[in-house]
């Protein structure tokens, strides 16, 4: 399906309506007020439609074994929203979810967890801040409402972690990546540029069904940090850039 002709997505059209709200704010302030408005419309999940039970039941099925297959003792869920499919999903390793919204991790901390001694959260902006150091970053559903400036600071901040895996949204079939402001939604695939990371060494295909089917391609890509890091780097030399 050619990008235009995919449905517009309900966080999308909920962000344009409201676009005059987020103007002047800063990437936290923009994010509180997501959540403080449920402005990406779930009613089960505050963290959008796709972290709701129906929308994760794959994922949720399919990431232990993925974790366990990349040999991943313990995952930064960054950000970890309001945790609500992943702590539940099976997975054994040592936990740290971070999110920007501090209402978000208050209420994660106060939750009732099945592993408690493994798991902890604290608030952090993936953009700017030293992240704790863990196997693998699951950064699922969120650089799609980043700017291209802003996932680049993101991908910066997983690699100085110490991180060697970075699991994260992409929608394999998506031709064209457009910049958006923080906040807003739109498709990515990274092996397209600006970013043209090289092919993940895995594609864990999540069974979208939002937006009537139009995104069934929506997968977690895996790469390994470092990749990126030596992709990227080359690209922008061939292009006469520093890396």
């Amino acid at each position: 399906m050619r990008d235009q002709n995919r449905p517009a997505v309900l966080a999308h059209q909920r962000f344009d309506a409201d676009r005059s709200a987020f103007v002047c704010l800063d990437l936290a302030s923009r994010f509180q007020r997501i959540h403080e408005t449920n402005l990406w419309g779930a009613l089960t999940s505050v963290s959008g439609l796709g972290s709701e039970a129906t929308a994760t039941a794959k994922l949720q099925a399919d990431l232990p074994a993925l974790l366990k297959s990349l040999g991943v003792a313990s995952l930064l869920d960054a950000p970890c929203g309001d945790a609500s499919w992943i702590i539940t999903a099976g997975i054994d390793v040592d936990y740290i979810g971070v999110d920007i919204v501090p209402a978000l991790i208050g209420a994660a901390r106060v939750r009732t967890w099945p592993d408690p001694a493994k798991i902890r959260f604290m608030v952090a902006d993936i953009t700017a801040d030293n992240l704790p150091c863990a196997d693998a970053v699951l950064c699922r559903d969120c650089l799609v409402h980043l700017s291209f400036e802003n996932i680049w600071r993101a991908v910066e901040t997983f690699r100085r972690s110490g991180a060697t895996w970075l699991i994260t949204t992409t929608f394999s079939d998506w031709s064209t990546n457009v910049d958006i402001e923080d906040g807003d939604w739109r498709a990515l695939n990274f092996m397209r540029p600006p970013f043209t990371w090289p092919m993940p060494h895995f594609l864990l295909d999540e069974g979208c069904d939002e937006a009537s089917g139009g995104y069934r391609d929506k997968s977690l890509g895996v790469w390994r940090l470092r990749d990126i890091r030596l992709h990227a780097a080359a690209i922008e030399t061939r292009e006469g850039r520093a890396p």
